[in-house]
């Protein structure tokens, strides 16, 4: 068993994907931690207010700390947001994105937690990415998540003929992320330039009312319409081979 430096811990907490009971989503355990941590390290504080305060609502927000982590923080500022752990103190990292460090700033505090010496726990939770595989149908023995395409024209149909080859070469599933007022600019650059044969599944609104999962071959999408604008979504697809 390895030795930590610092008895304070780093606990990843996971959330909720959108406006859901926190209850039906997160196992107990996630609430129970959180009943004893004050520090957290966020993306966004009023939203991670709101998420404690529905998860745990006796709780007393004046005694909650918090450490903004999002593109305005200096990266210099960011070792300093572990001291607590090592002062003894958990500390935890709050999440926007699900999963605490997948597709997620907080992957930084991860490394300099494991650099330091600080143990580090991360708790069960919904990941988009995973839901959206599991539900797929696609190759979950070998998968490659590659989060947004480029934004420029020919780079993006590069980069998406690139993958559909290499799909078919590895028998691999393609995963990715769009900016959700994007993402029926993205379906459709998939539905022009992806096989008709090539499989693609687009998971949005995960663990919501609202969840929509539907995998078909690239020519049954496009008799298809289907409006994701603003709606979290993953996109995967396969090419046979």
């Amino acid at each position: 068993m390895a030795d930590f430096k610092y008895s304070g811990k780093l606990y990843l907490i996971p959330t909720t994907m959108g406006a859901a009971n926190p209850m039906q989503v997160l196992p107990i355990q996630v609430k129970e931690i959180m009943e004893n941590l004050d520090i957290y390290i966020v993306e966004n504080e009023k939203t991670a207010r709101r998420h404690i305060k529905q998860l745990l609502s006796e709780k007393q927000q004046s005694i909650l700390k918090f450490f903004s982590l999002n593109k305005f923080t200096e990266a210099t500022e960011i070792p300093y947001f572990l001291n607590d752990c090592k002062d003894g103190k958990d500390v935890g990292l709050l999440s926007e994105a699900g999963c605490p460090g997948v597709a997620d700033p907080g992957a930084e505090i991860v490394k300099i937690a494991h650099q330091e010496g600080i143990q580090v726990i991360p708790l069960v939770g919904p990941s988009s990415i995973l839901l959206a595989m599991m539900g797929s149908g696609m190759n979950g023995q070998r998968f490659t998540f590659n989060g947004y395409l480029p934004i420029d024209k020919k780079e993006r149909k590069k980069e998406i003929k690139d993958l559909e080859r290499l799909s078919s070469e590895k028998q691999e599933a393609q995963i990715f992320i769009e900016t959700p007022y994007r993402n029926n600019k993205l379906l459709e650059d998939f539905l022009q330039l992806l096989h008709p044969t090539t499989r693609l599944c687009v998971a949005c609104d995960l663990t919501l009312p609202t969840e929509y999962i539907a995998t078909k071959p690239v020519s049954e999408w496009s008799k298809t319409k289907t409006d994701l604008h603003k709606r979290p979504a993953i996109f995967i697809f396969q090419k046979e081979i």
